[in-house]
C-alpha cells in the first residue's frame, strides 16, 4: 500500500489522508462546519442557527431595560449608558412611541430599533387608516417579529431582506381592549407576555429581583419605584435622574415618557441605602 510521508519524516495513515483535506479546508476558512457557523440562515447539524445565537449575545451588551406590568398600565423604565461629559443626554434614546397607546423600550443596537420601530409605527398608521381602530399591542409585537425573520437571502421578486439579524431586543407596552400589556420581542421572531421582564447587560440580576419582588397588586407608582430600585442594583453608576428614563402607558394618559421633574421626583423617592 502506498503511504505518504509528512513534512516530519511519518508515514501518514490512509485515514489521515482523507482528513487532511478537511483540515486544510478548514484552516482556510472553507470547512463545511465553519460555513454553518457563518451562515445567515443554515441549521448547523445539532440544530441550532449561529448567527441568530450571536444576536442574542449582542442584547446582553446592552444597557439594562426593564418593563412591568400592572392593574393600571405599564412601566418601562431603562439605564441610559453616559460615555461622555459632552453627550446631551436628552439624545440617548431608548424608549420610544409607537402609537399612541404603544411604547417600547430597547436593549442592543439602536440602528435596528429604529428599523423596527418605524415598521411597527407603519403597521399601526395603516391599521387605523384601514379599520378606523388602533392595532392591538399583540397584533404590533406579530408585526416587528414577523420582520425580524426577514433575514438572509431572498429569491428573485422577493421583498428585499436585511443580510443578518437584528441585533436588539424590544420590550413592548400598550393598552388595549385587553387592558395592559407587556411582550418581550426577540431577533429570533419569538415573543411572549411577561408580567415583569429584564433585558440587556444587567439582566440576570434584575430577572431575580423582579421574580422575588413582583406581585398582581402593584400600582403604578409602586411599579416605577420597583423598575427604578432594580435598575439601581444592576447598574455600575450611581442613578440619578439623568442616567435612567421612565415611561408609562395607561388607559387614560396613553404613552407618555416622563418628565425631568417626573424622573426627578420619582428619583427622590427612592430609599436612600
Amino acid at each position: 500500500m502506498f503511504m505518504a510521508r509528512s513534512e516530519y519524516g511519518k508515514h501518514l495513515s490512509p485515514r489521515a489522508l482523507i482528513c487532511t483535506p478537511l483540515l486544510v479546508a478548514e484552516a482556510l476558512g472553507k470547512s463545511p462546519r465553519r460555513g454553518r457557523n457563518r451562515g445567515i440562515n443554515t441549521f448547523s447539524p445539532e440544530g441550532r442557527l449561529f448567527q441568530v445565537e450571536y444576536s442574542l449575545e449582542a442584547i446582553k451588551l446592552g444597557s439594562t431595560a426593564i418593563g412591568i406590568a400592572t392593574s393600571e398600565g405599564v412601566i418601562l423604565g431603562v439605564e441610559k449608558r453616559v460615555t461622555s461629559s459632552l453627550l446631551e443626554t436628552s439624545s440617548v434614546e431608548k424608549i420610544v412611541e409607537i402609537d399612541r397607546h404603544i411604547g417600547c423600550a430597547m436593549s442592543g443596537l439602536q440602528a435596528d430599533a429604529r428599523s423596527m420601530i418605524e415598521h411597527a409605527r407603519v403597521e399601526c398608521q395603516s391599521h387605523a387608516f384601514n379599520y378606523n381602530e388602533s392595532l392591538s399591542v399583540e397584533s404590533c409585537t406579530q408585526a416587528i417579529c414577523d420582520l425580524a425573520l426577514r433575514f438572509g437571502e431572498g429569491a428573485d421578486g422577493e421583498e428585499t431582506i436585511m443580510s443578518r439579524p437584528f441585533g436588539v431586543a424590544l420590550l413592548i407596552a400598550g393598552f388595549d381592549e385587553n387592558g395592559p400589556q407587556l411582550f418581550h420581542a426577540e431577533p429570533s421572531g419569538t415573543f411572549y407576555r411577561f408580567d415583569a421582564k429584564a433585558i440587556g447587560s444587567g439582566s440576570e440580576g434584575a430577572q431575580a429581583e423582579l421574580q422575588n419582588e413582583y406581585h398582581k397588586s402593584l400600582t403604578i407608582a409602586d411599579a416605577e419605584t420597583l423598575v427604578l430600585k432594580t435598575l439601581k442594583q444592576v447598574m455600575e453608576e450611581k442613578l440619578d435622574s439623568k442616567n435612567v428614563q421612565l415611561a408609562s402607558v395607561t388607559k387614560d394618559k396613553g404613552f407618555r415618557i416622563y418628565t425631568d421633574d417626573e424622573m426627578a421626583a420619582v428619583v427622590d423617592r427612592l430609599p436612600s441605602n
